[in-house]
């Protein structure tokens, strides 16, 4: 080829070369520049949907578009959070998801294929005691009243929960297996269902998330026998731990809520969602909100991976020696 042609040959593949976009830098460098969805695995109105609101509403002012919630509810939580393991990874679609979904399902539910890998982790939102409760039938007003019947009659009590393999059923697990306790698991339906039969006296011990149970633990209507964390509640100061009683030390499990994306976000939205996810969780409404609704807000600079690597080791010991399962 000529000189002068080949000059011209690479002109030409230099000016081609401009023209030809840079997707990911574009997208990257504009983001965001329309709404972003979070998805809430359950329908509205629960302790997650709310924290997601919350949380939606501070990232909207910081991101400076809206942010949107999709109410995916299914399967404890799991349909919404497949959805956004199945996302596109350009930081459009997030999950606030708990627990159950997060971490706890796939460990119970060979039908659940998906990993903590496959999410993004983005931030430790906040977390929130349950509660263990009697309902009026049962006469018990204390936990030591609990073991104590319980141990004095195996397979006579049973307590319910939201679900096998939630978050309550695994902490109702913890406590039988520190004192070695048999009683038989109902799983419900979701709370409200369990909620009507502790009221109607058609169970005799449940757990709750605290935020579900204070009403009916505030009218009278079943007694708080002690939370399922380490530490008492701001919200609940007057309800003792159940690991303060000696035979269940070591009970300490919490549901908590996290903001998740898909696998493989590019570092810098991941990088731009978290530095709103930062100045949004100093916002003292936010705080306020959260508070208010019984949970404690995640300390700053939470290593989330780490997080989720504990909480699923816990979570697996007790699946395996309760042998749940949800096949």
């Amino acid at each position: 080829m000529a000189a002068p042609t080949l000059l011209r040959y690479l002109a030409t593949l230099a000016s081609l070369a401009l023209l030809v976009p840079a997707p990911a830098t574009a997208q990257t460098d504009s983001y965001p520049n329309k709404p972003i969805t979070i998805v809430i695995g359950y329908p509205p109105g629960g302790s997650t949907d709310l924290t997601g609101r919350t949380l939606a509403n501070e990232l909207a002012k910081r991101l400076g578009v809206p942010v949107v919630i999709e109410n995916v509810g299914g399967a404890g939580g799991v349909i919404g959070a497949q959805k956004v393991v199945n996302a596109m990874p350009d930081g459009y679609t997030l999950l606030v998801g708990a627990n159950n979904e997060i971490a706890i399902s796939r460990l119970v539910s060979p039908a659940v294929k998906y990993q903590p890998r496959d999410f993004t982790p983005i931030g430790l939102i906040a977390s929130q005691p349950m509660v263990l409760v009697a309902s009026q039938k049962s006469g018990v007003k204390t936990v030591e009243q609990f073991l104590s019947l319980v141990k004095k009659n195996p397979g006579k009590f049973s307590y319910g929960s939201s679900g096998v393999g939630t978050a309550l059923h695994l902490a109702g697990e913890m406590v039988k297996e520190k004192d070695g306790l048999f009683m038989t698991h109902i799983p419900y339906r979701g709370v409200a269902p369990l909620a009507n039969d502790l009221l109607g006296n058609n169970i005799d011990f449940g757990v709750f998330v605290l935020s579900s149970g204070l009403p009916h633990i505030r009218s009278g209507k079943v007694t708080a026998l002690g939370i399922t964390e380490a530490k008492r509640s701001a919200v609940a100061a007057d309800i003792a731990p159940l690991a303060d009683n000696p035979k269940l030390r070591g009970v300490d499990i919490g549901v908590w809520f996290a903001l998740m994306g898909p696998a493989k976000l590019p570092e810098p939205v991941r990088a731009r969602l978290k530095k709103a996810f930062d100045e949004a969780m100093q916002s003292p409404e936010l705080r306020k909100k959260l508070e208010e609704s019984g949970s404690t807000v995640a300390p700053p600079n939470v290593d989330l991976t780490q997080f989720l690597n504990a909480e699923t080791a816990k979570y697996k010991k007790v699946v395996d020696h309760a042998k749940i399962t949800n096949d």
